[in-house]
């Protein structure tokens, strides 16, 4: 290499006279990492700050997080609320599965059934919001509670109609419930 370098500065001035071809020179710049791959490195950092970034705000900003916010805020405000509506719900789930084999022969009393509990339900959710605001939360409490129990008198009595009509052939004759 020594030879090389010292021709190199020997006949360095004859040697700048010529520029490389345009092929070349792409040729060179490309092999060294210049131009185009350095703008994709920045480009990837860039990306790699939003990541980071956007992940930082999900994880430390309350409002960003994917949990449910009125029932956490009212769990904490009213723990025995939270534990009755489990009750309370673990009761409907039991009464509807009870009752679902029988709602199979019936699909117009399964339609009704659905209505009148998904109306229980968007009431239910009424009431939390109303016990969201504070609006005299024992009366609010109360009223929730009112209405899980009647849901659960509608499943039980519908139940009840269900079971008699299965036991008994005439009145599932003459559509009786």
């Amino acid at each position: 290499m020594d030879m090389l370098e010292e021709h190199i500065r020997k006949n360095r001035e004859n040697l700048d006279k010529y520029n490389p071809p345009s092929v070349i020179r792409r040729r060179i710049k490309k092999e060294l990492g210049i131009g185009k791959p350095m703008l994709r490195k920045w480009i990837s950092l860039a990306a790699m700050i939003v990541v980071v970034l956007g992940t930082a705000i999900i994880f430390f900003k309350p409002q960003f997080r994917w949990t449910d916010k009125e029932n956490d805020s009212t769990a904490r405000t009213y723990p025995q609320l939270k534990e009755t509506e489990i009750y309370y719900n673990n009761l409907v789930n039991s009464l509807y599965k009870e009752a679902a084999p029988l709602l199979i022969n019936n699909p117009d009393v399964k339609k009704e059934l659905n209505t009148d509990l998904s109306q229980i339900d968007s009431i239910c959710i009424d009431i939390k919001k109303d016990l969201k605001d504070n609006i005299s939360n024992q009366e609010v409490v109360e009223a929730l509670i009112q209405n899980y129990r009647t849901k659960i008198s509608i499943l039980e009595d519908m139940l009840t109609v269900l079971k008699e009509n299965e036991n008994n052939p005439e009145k599932k004759k003459s559509h009786e419930l």
